[in-house]
């Protein structure tokens, strides 16, 4: 479980959400199959526009045959890292939407932001259960999506890299000592009130 004391300082916002940050730095162990989907399950309860959970979550655990797959498919440098993980999640949604009311397929404009809403319930989940989390968008979408066999009406959005936290020291020296949790831009500069403020 990842932890950032110093963010404690700085911020009102609850521990468990302080907490959560993405290293880079796992150790190789081994996640059963009901540890994976009780952290997906959280993802299930995310809320979505007309109840649609647009989200679907493809996954495989390291030591099977999937794995090797399914981290060939992310950019070098993530495979350096993302290798020794537990579990890597490929997170899509449906693009599209029908309802009893309107049978015919038209778009669903909220299916990002609704998938966004699950994916960080899984990372949060994770965090309570004691894995880290890396969300990832260094991949090869094109590859990805053929080997995911991902049909057309659906975006492959970002990889969930899933794990026990390692020593920083396993990581290649270039990225070592970026592996502590990153602060965010000041709440005045994101929020306005009445109307968007340009900075």
């Amino acid at each position: 479980m990842t932890t950032a004391p110093s963010r404690k300082i700085l911020s009102d916002a609850a521990s468990f959400i302080l907490d959560r940050w993405s290293p880079r730095a796992f150790e190789a162990a081994p996640i059963t199959q009901s540890e994976l989907l009780a952290l997906l399950e959280a993802g299930r309860w995310a809320p979505s526009a007309y109840n649609n959970q647009p989200w679907r979550f493809i996954y495989a655990r390291r030591d099977t045959p999937e794995w090797e797959r399914f981290v060939s498919w992310l950019i070098p440098f993530n495979q350096s890292w993302a290798s020794n993980a537990s579990a890597l999640v490929y997170i899509a949604s449906h693009t599209v939407t029908v309802s009893s009311s309107s049978p015919e397929p038209r778009p669903a404009p909220t299916h990002a932001f609704d998938t966004g809403a699950a994916s960080m319930l899984i990372q949060l989940q994770a965090l309570q259960a004691g894995w880290a989390t890396h969300p990832v968008s260094g991949f090869d979408a094109e590859l990805a999506r053929a080997g995911l066999e991902l049909p057309e009406e659906y975006a492959l959005h970002a990889a969930l890299v899933i794990g026990k936290q390692g020593d920083a020291n396993i990581l290649p020296e270039g990225i070592r000592e970026r592996e502590v949790p990153s602060e965010r831009t000041e709440l005045v500069k994101l929020s306005f009130e009445g109307r968007f403020i340009s900075q």
